[in-house]
């Protein structure tokens, strides 16, 4: 799966403008993650239209845009499971970058995982992905 990162500055309407761009085309924010950093706004957003979020969010001045690609995980919607995950890839010397929930199940949990550059493999392989 493929995560879009924006980082802008830190503006009032800035989210608007992003899911407005994105909605005007058609494009649905499947997941997406908000926060302040160092004074910047980012973004980790997944879509089901990459291509055209893209296209769309690239008439925006001011956002600094990357794509990367993320794993997801389905795990056990049950208290623990997440430090049970977490620890694991910490045992095995993974660093991550982000990690935020996508969708919520009765039974699981799918969650966005981005590890920190040079893990992605190993990562992938500890996660059995």
């Amino acid at each position: 799966m493929r995560e879009i990162t924006i980082v802008s500055k830190n503006e009032l309407g800035t989210l608007a403008s992003i899911s407005e761009a994105l909605g005007g085309v058609g494009v649905n924010i499947e997941a997406i993650s908000a926060y302040e950093k160092d004074k910047s706004a980012v973004f980790r957003i997944v879509t089901g239209d990459i291509i055209s979020a893209l296209k769309s969010l690239s008439r925006i001045p001011g956002l600094q845009i990357n794509e990367s690609e993320i794993l997801v995980l389905n795990m056990m919607n049950r208290p623990g499971e997440l430090g049970k995950i977490t620890r694991k890839l910490s045992n095995r010397g993974v660093n991550l970058e982000s990690l935020y929930i996508v969708s919520k199940k009765e039974d699981y949990t799918q969650v966005a995982i981005k590890p920190a550059p040079g893990y992605f493999d190993k990562a992938r392989e500890v996660l059995n992905l």
